[in-house]
């Protein structure tokens, strides 16, 4: 990678490109964002769900000019939906029309790159332009998966038998994000620079709704933050992402809200909760501050 067009030459200008893709970085992101671009290692970026791990791969890829592809990982992902497969209906059909042709003259042909079906790993290798390879919740695949990642994050190439290395033609910038929901390995962990993202502050968050929903009050945007921020203290089964805050605030926008109050917040917890048992939970807090 190379400073180049990408204006990512250090860490304040990192900070400000993704400032201007509405992405509000911090100081460790930008100087972990930077370095990755400078010493060409992936990133692994670990944190609660909902604060921003994939938009930041997101807002990397439009800050630097660069198109985005992205591996969504889930239980069971295989090297057939993860990096290449052959297509093996059309190789049928070329089998059966050669029928009178010699074993090993259909073999070379049809394992051929006419027959190969790229999935993400394999597209971002091959792609002629440069991109951002988000591979994104790593931590839902099994360790075996993991295995299928080692040479891509660290020589950034794929070995298929039968057309050999593939090796990148423009390195990609990689980003992968992780919610922590088993340990990574270490052979994983060593090929990247790591990223921890916690829950914004007060005042980082109201920055944010600001910046994303330019038409909220500032005076709303921070009775938005600072409630969200006391919610997000409570023992709750899933607390309120970013992206939820955001929703929320927009809420309140389209519903006239001028203020929040206690009538207000009960009837939208819906939007911030994904549990009704989250929103008891809420209620009932905020019925005993309110008496206490």
């Amino acid at each position: 990678m190379t400073d180049g067009p990408t204006g990512l030459g250090n860490a304040a200008q990192v900070k400000e490109a993704l400032r201007r893709q509405n992405y509000l970085a911090d100081d460790r992101i930008a100087q972990v964002v930077f370095l990755a671009n400078r010493l060409d290692k992936p990133i692994l970026v670990e944190g609660p769900a909902g604060v921003g791990k994939t938009e930041l791969a997101k807002a990397l890829a439009a800050a630097s000019g660069r198109a985005l592809i992205r591996l969504q990982c889930y239980e069971g992902l295989d090297e057939s939906k993860a990096l290449y497969e052959w297509n093996y209906k059309k190789q049928l059909l070329r089998i059966q029309a050669g029928e009178n042709r010699a074993w090993e003259e259909i073999e070379g042909d049809i394992f051929s790159e006419e027959f190969l079906l790229t999935r993400p790993l394999l597209e971002a290798i091959r792609s002629p332009e440069a991109v951002v390879l988000l591979i994104d919740e790593i931590d839902r695949v099994e360790v075996e998966t993991e295995a299928l990642l080692l040479e891509v994050l660290s020589e950034f190439q794929v070995s298929i038998p039968e057309l050999g290395t593939i090796t990148a033609r423009t390195q990609p910038m990689v980003v992968l994000t992780s919610n922590n929901t088993r340990e990574l390995s270490e052979a994983l962990k060593r090929r990247c620079l790591f990223l921890h993202i916690e829950y914004p502050s007060v005042e980082r968050e109201k920055e944010i709704l600001l910046a994303r929903v330019p038409e909220l009050p500032a005076y709303l945007a921070d009775q938005v933050s600072r409630l969200v921020h006391s919610i997000r203290s409570i023992q709750l089964r899933k607390p309120p992402s970013i992206s939820e805050s955001l929703d929320w605030a927009r809420t309140l926008l389209a519903l006239e809200v001028r203020t929040l109050d206690d009538e207000i917040v009960q009837d939208t917890l819906h939007v911030l909760l994904k549990y009704q048992t989250d929103i008891d939970k809420v209620a009932d807090d905020f019925r005993s501050n309110a008496e206490g």
